[in-house]
C-alpha cells in the first residue's frame, strides 16, 4: 500500500492541478466576499504609509481651532460671526491667495447680526475666488443637499459637496464624488476646477473613480490659526495658494462642522489617528491638481491577475519540498510586494496584492501537508532505499546511530571514485527499455559489490551510468588509497561484455584529497555525500580518460598514499578546467610487478623530452613506444598535441603543461 501511494504523490502534476486550483479559488474568495474586504483595504493602507512622506505646499489650512475661539470670543455651541469670515476673506484676496474654499456650510441666516451675512456676501462678491459647502443629508428615505444662503451662495465662485464617505473602518480611501443626480461636484473638485486643473466630463459629472493619495500622516500640511491668518502678518504664506477653512477638533467644541476620520496612518501614528474633515478636502484638491490621485485597475483585469497567479503560485510550489517551498514563497512574496509598491510609486495604481500574499500562503500551506506526508512515506521505506545505495556498514550505521543520522558535515581525508561507462549514449541507442534495465542492473550489482563494498568502500549516488564512491568515510581506513586502487583494478578486470557489438568498459579516475563529507540537506531529506573541490577533480580525472585513452586514471596525491604497491606511469602535468593549478597525473596499470619495462621506459623517457621542448624527439619517442604498444592512448595524445604546439610560441615558463579547456 505504501508503494502505491509513493507511486501516487509522485505523480507531480496531479498535486500541482490541486495547488493551483486552491491558491486560485482562495484569491478568487478574498476578492468577491466580504471578508476578503480587509485584505484589500489593508493592501492599500500598507502601500501607503511605506512610502517616504512628502508634503505639498500648494495649498493652506486655516483651523478653526480652540486657540481662536477663546481670543476671537466666540461661542462654542454656535456659528461664528460671518464679518469675520468677511474680514478673513478680504485678507486672503488680497494676499493674492489662489482660490479660497470654506469647509463650512452657511445654510441658516446669522442669527442676531443679519447684516453680517450681507457683509460676507460682498467680501465673496468682491473677492470672485470663494468656494463654499454645501452639506448633505438623509430626508426619510431619500437625501438632499443643505445648500448655503441664497444671498452667499449668488456671491460665490462654486459650490461644492463637502461630503466624506469613509469606509467600514472609518478610514476615507476614496474621494467622494458629488452625486450625479444632484448636478453638483465634489468641494475638492470645484476648487480644482476653479483653478483650471480638472473639468467635467462631457455628461457634466466628475470623471472615473479616484482614490485618495495621502502624503503625510493628519495634520501635516501647512496649516495655521484662524486667529493668526486673522491677524499676524503672514507675507506670502498664502499667495497662489489654495486656502481651506474649517475646523479641527480636539475637545468637543462647536466648529460648523464636526467631522474627524481614520487615515492609513492611523494605525502606526496613535498620536495623530484622525484626520479633520477640512486637511481631507484639501488632500483630495492636491491630488486633482497635481495629478496624482490613485487609480485601481477594472475589477476584471484584477480577477484575471489573480487566477494567472493563483495558477502559477500553487502549481510551482507543490513541486518543492517544504524548505524550499518556503524559502520560494518568501521570495515569490517580497516580488509581489516590491512590484505592488513600484506600480504604487511610478503610475499611482494600486493593486490588492495582500490577496496575492493569501494565495501564496494557501499553496505553501497546500504544499508543505502534501510534501510532508510525501516526505513520511519516503522515511518508511528508508533502511529499504539505504540498503540499494550504500554499503551494509553504512546502513547499520543509518539505522542505529541517531547522531550520525542528524544534518552536518566534517572535514575529513578521502579517496574519491568516478567511473563511467564509455560511448553509453551510443551502446544504448535502440535498446529496449527492458534490456537497458536489466543490462545496468547487473552492471551496477558487479560495481558494487565486487568492486566497491568488498573493499569497504561507500557508494554515495549514481548519476546515470556513472558511479561515485569514496573511502575513509564513514569510517576511517588508513589504507583507503590502496583500497581504491584495488576497487578500480576490479572495475578494469571485470569481463569484456558485448553490448550492440560494441564492448562495455568503464572508466575510472581517483583522486584523494580533503572533503566536506557528512549528511546534506533538509531536515525531511537529506544525503549523505562529500563536497568540495576534491571531489570535482576526481570527476574531472575520470573525464580525462576519453582524451588520453586510458582507463583508470590518478592523481599525484593518490600515488604518493599507495608506496609500491601498484604500477604507474607519469603522464604529465595538467591543467584542467576549473582548476587554477595544473595536477600530475598518473595511469593505474596494475598491481605490483605488472609491468612491460621496454615501453614503460621509453614513454618516461618521450615524455621528458616533450617537458624539455625537445617536441622533436618527443615525437620520434612517442612513435616508438607506439611500436611497442600499439594502441597507447597517451603516446597518441601527445603526437597530437605536439602538432599544435609547432605552430605555437611557447611561453618561456613553459615546461610540458597541458592545459583542457574542456571538461
Amino acid at each position: 500500500m505504501a508503494a502505491n501511494l509513493r507511486r501516487q504523490f509522485s505523480k507531480n502534476w496531479t498535486a500541482s492541478l490541486a495547488g493551483a486550483a486552491i491558491a486560485t479559488l482562495a484569491g478568487l474568495g478574498v476578492h468577491v466576499l466580504p471578508f476578503g474586504r480587509g485584505l484589500t483595504s489593508w493592501s492599500y493602507d500598507l502601500l501607503t504609509v511605506s512610502k517616504p512622506v512628502v508634503v505639498p505646499t500648494n495649498a493652506v489650512l486655516v483651523l478653526m481651532d480652540e486657540a481662536s475661539h477663546d481670543k476671537l470670543g466666540q461661542p462654542l455651541n454656535a456659528p461664528w460671526d460671518r464679518t469675520l469670515h468677511a474680514q478673513l476673506v478680504n485678507k486672503l484676496s488680497a494676499e493674492v491667495a489662489r482660490v479660497i474654499v470654506f469647509d463650512i456650510v452657511f445654510s441658516d441666516p446669522m442669527r442676531g447680526n443679519p447684516a453680517a451675512d450681507t457683509t460676507f456676501a460682498e467680501a465673496i462678491a468682491r473677492s470672485r475666488r470663494v468656494i463654499l459647502a454645501a452639506d448633505h443629508e438623509l430626508v426619510g428615505s431619500g437625501s438632499k443637499f443643505r445648500m448655503p444662503l441664497e444671498q452667499l451662495r449668488n456671491a460665490a465662485a462654486n459650490i461644492g459637496s463637502a461630503e466624506v464617505m469613509p469606509g467600514y473602518d472609518l478610514v476615507v480611501r476614496e474621494h467622494t464624488a458629488g452625486p450625479p443626480d444632484q448636478l453638483l461636484s465634489s468641494l475638492s473638485w470645484a476648487a480644482a476646477e476653479f483653478v483650471g486643473a480638472v473639468k467635467l466630463n462631457e455628461t457634466g459629472h466628475e470623471p472615473a473613480r479616484r482614490w485618495m493619495h495621502y502624503y503625510a500622516p493628519a495634520h501635516s500640511l501647512p496649516a495655521v490659526s484662524y486667529f493668526d491668518a486673522l491677524n499676524s502678518p503672514l507675507e506670502g504664506l498664502f499667495r497662489d495658494k489654495a486656502v481651506f477653512i474649517g475646523a479641527r477638533i480636539f475637545t468637543k467644541f462647536a466648529g460648523e462642522r464636526k467631522d474627524e476620520y481614520r487615515t492609513p496612518y492611523s494605525f502606526w501614528t496613535p498620536q495623530q489617528q484622525f484626520m479633520s474633515g477640512v486637511e481631507i478636502q484639501a488632500t483630495a484638491y492636491l491630488n486633482l491638481l497635481r495629478g496624482d490621485w490613485l487609480r485601481v485597475l477594472p475589477q476584471n483585469s484584477e480577477r484575471i491577475i489573480i487566477v494567472v497567479f493563483g495558477v502559477i503560485a500553487g502549481w510551482l510550489l507543490m513541486n518543492f519540498r517544504p524548505w524550499s517551498a518556503t524559502g520560494l514563497a518568501l521570495l515569490i512574496g517580497t516580488v509581489v510586494a516590491l512590484v505592488s509598491y513600484v506600480a504604487f510609486r511610478r503610475t499611482f495604481v494600486w493593486f490588492p496584492w495582500l490577496i496575492l500574499e493569501a494565495q501564496i500562503g494557501a499553496a505553501l500551506s497546500v504544499s508543505v501537508v502534501v510534501n510532508s506526508f510525501r516526505l513520511f512515506l519516503e522515511r518508511r521505506l528508508y533502511e529499504q532505499t539505504l540498503a540499494l545505495y550504500l554499503s551494509p556498514k553504512l546502513v547499520k550505521k543509518f539505522s542505529q546511530d541517531e547522531h550520525f543520522r542528524q544534518r552536518g558535515a566534517e572535514k575529513q581525508m578521502l579517496t574519491i571514485l568516478f567511473s563511467d561507462i564509455a560511448n553509453f549514449t551510443t551502446i544504448s541507442e535502440g535498446m529496449d527499455s527492458d534490456d537497458l534495465a536489466k543490462l545496468m542492473n547487473k552492471y551496477f550489482q558487479h560495481a558494487v559489490s565486487e568492486c566497491i563494498h568488498v573493499t569497504d568502500g561507500t557508494v554515495v549516488k549514481y548519476i546515470g551510468d556513472a558511479i561515485f564512491a569514496f573511502w575513509n568515510a564513514p569510517e576511517q581506513q588508513h589504507d583507503h588509497a590502496v583500497r581504491a586502487c584495488e576497487a578500480a583494478l576490479r572495475f578494469r578486470d571485470q569481463g569484456v561484455e558485448y553490448v550492440n557489438g560494441q564492448p562495455l568498459f568503464t572508466r575510472i579516475g581517483l583522486h584523494t584529497g580533503v572533503a566536506n563529507v557528512g549528511n546534506f540537506g533538509s531536515v525531511q531529506r537529506f544525503d549523505y555525500t562529500a563536497l568540495g573541490e576534491s571531489i570535482n577533480l576526481a570527476s574531472r580525472m575520470e573525464a580525462l580518460n576519453k582524451y588520453l585513452g586510458t582507463t583508470v586514471l590518478i592523481t599525484g596525491a593518490t600515488q604518493a598514499e599507495i608506496g609500491g604497491k601498484f604500477t604507474t606511469r607519469f603522464l604529465g602535468k595538467f591543467r584542467l578546467k576549473g582548476f587554477e593549478k595544473s595536477v600530475d597525473v598518473f595511469e593505474l596499470l596494475g598491481r605490483e610487478g605488472e609491468l612491460n619495462e621496454a615501453w614503460h621506459k621509453q614513454f618516461s623517457s618521450a615524455l621528458e623530452s616533450f617537458r624539455n621542448r625537445d617536441l622533436n624527439s618527443a615525437a620520434r619517442e612517442f612513435r616508438r613506444v607506439l611500436e611497442l604498444r600499439k594502441e597507447d592512448g597517451p603516446s597518441k595524445f601527445y603526437l597530437h598535441k605536439i602538432e599544435e604546439l609547432r605552430a605555437a610560441v611557447l611561453p618561456a615558463d613553459w615546461h610540458g603543461e597541458v592545459e583542457l579547456k574542456e571538461k
